[in-house]
């Protein structure tokens, strides 16, 4: 038998095993862990990461004491931090323009100082507050002309005014490979200027921003986009989309008068979701989905059913229009005969799709041109679906009946039954039992 020693204790461990127990902390504890003795004191200062949230600080009156404390620490811990590399320097605050010096000191710190690979600045922490605090006009000027002195390769800004430097184009940022950027005001010559002073820019994401009105992303290295929460208030507002090797793009409730892609032949997913599942939102649906004619060779689909419609619509698909290269399929449907109409059109373009995942949404309303079409389903590569959201309706049972008649090599059928309260429930899964020869 191996002698255990009961006195044994956290001390007692390797370094790199406390470091790695540490990796779970924000910074605020790691700090504090110094206290436990003096083999903890200095481990704080090796860790590859710096996470500063302003939300783990005790809320008192005036919240401006709090923030005072903050900047403090944050201060505090940057001038007795070695000036070692870092993985990610990332702060959550609420900010005011008091506190524009200490933000400064910060970020030219996290950049030049300990060059953080990963830099995200988030100004936005609730809502709530940010309503009823003065605070709320208050938006930190982030610098950009402070990444040309680093070796920044991921940004992520929340809330910030941006100020580009009037040469962008010859910055070049080579570094900089994903940016993501939410609540920020962009023209869209601040979009073309981003894309042209970062020239390795990879991957770009845009949630709540505003002020584009013909907005253009050309660039021959980006392979992910993705738009959130960008709506059309003047019903003129445009997106033209010029990048050959995107890979993936994803449009999560935006609304643009005009969505044009230039031929992607590299791009293998795509995803649509609108929120609203409203009468009046079938054109922007359809505005998105029609630019799949310009992605032959998708391979993942993300988005609502309304296909159906699309058998209605004096602007439909060409008749070559296929997806031959679709294997996995992720669809927010109902199971009214509507629904499956729409369904079994979107099979009928997807000959060699492999897995199909539904997420049940409200019903559609069913055209009377089509109240006696019959259900006909051309699945002949489908090889597992998974239903979620399962509550037992006639529907949806109807549908899983349908499935085993039509799934020539269906092996598997998942189905996640809904929450009922607290009470969740295993997946039942129904496999094909394989016949006897």
């Amino acid at each position: 038998m191996t002698n255990r020693n009961p006195n044994r204790s956290l001390n007692d461990l390797p370094d790199e095993i406390l470091l790695h127990i540490l990796t779970f902390f924000p910074t605020l504890d790691a700090v504090q862990t110094s206290l436990i003795s003096r083999k903890w004191r200095p481990l704080w200062s090796r860790l590859r990461f710096l996470k500063f949230s302003y939300e783990h600080f005790p809320l008192n009156d005036p919240p401006s004491d709090n923030r005072d404390f903050f900047a403090e620490f944050v201060d505090r811990a940057l001038i007795l931090r070695p000036h070692s590399p870092i993985d990610l320097f990332s702060l959550s605050f609420i900010y005011h323009d008091r506190f524009g010096f200490h933000v400064d000191s910060w970020v030219r710190c996290a950049v030049t100082l300990l060059h953080a690979r990963e830099l995200h600045l988030d100004f936005f922490i609730d809502r709530e507050y940010h309503q009823t605090d003065e605070t709320f006009n208050h938006k930190y000027d982030f610098p950009f002309a402070v990444l040309r002195n680093g070796a920044v390769r991921v940004l992520k800004l929340t809330r910030v005014d941006l100020t580009l430097p009037a040469s962008m184009a010859a910055m070049g940022l080579v570094s900089l490979s994903s940016m993501y950027l939410d609540e920020v005001y962009l023209t869209d010559q601040m979009v073309c200027d981003l894309i042209s002073g970062c020239p390795n820019l990879e991957e770009l994401e845009l949630q709540n921003c505003w002020g584009m009105e013909k907005m253009k992303i050309c660039s021959k290295k980006l392979k992910k986009l993705a738009f959130a929460y960008i709506y059309d208030s003047d019903n003129r507002n445009t997106i033209e989309i010029d990048c050959p090797n995107l890979c993936s793009i994803s449009f999560d409730n935006c609304s643009f008068t005009q969505f044009v892609l230039k031929f992607a032949p590299a791009l293998v997913e795509f995803s649509v979701s609108i929120v609203r599942i409203m009468e009046q939102d079938y054109g922007l649906w359809s505005r998105i989905v029609r630019l799949l004619e310009q992605a032959p060779y998708v391979k993942q689909l993300n988005l609502q059913n309304w296909w159906f419609k699309l058998l209605t619509s004096k602007d439909p698909f060409s008749k070559s229009f296929m997806l031959h290269n679709l294997n996995h399929l992720e669809l927010r449907t109902g199971y009214t005969q509507c629904d499956l109409i729409g369904l079994a059109a979107l099979l009928e373009l997807s000959p060699n799709l492999k897995n199909m995942t539904l997420d049940y949404v409200e019903d559609g309303i069913l055209p009377e041109e089509f109240s006696n079409k019959p259900d006909g389903f051309h699945m002949p590569s489908l090889r597992q679906v998974t239903m979620k959201s399962y509550s037992g309706t006639p529907d949806e049972n109807n549908f899983v009946n349908i499935l085993k008649k039509h799934g020539v090599v269906l092996e598997k059928i998942v189905i996640h039954h809904i929450k009922v309260g607290e009470k969740s429930f295993s997946p039942v899964v129904l496999s094909k039992i394989p016949c006897k020869v």
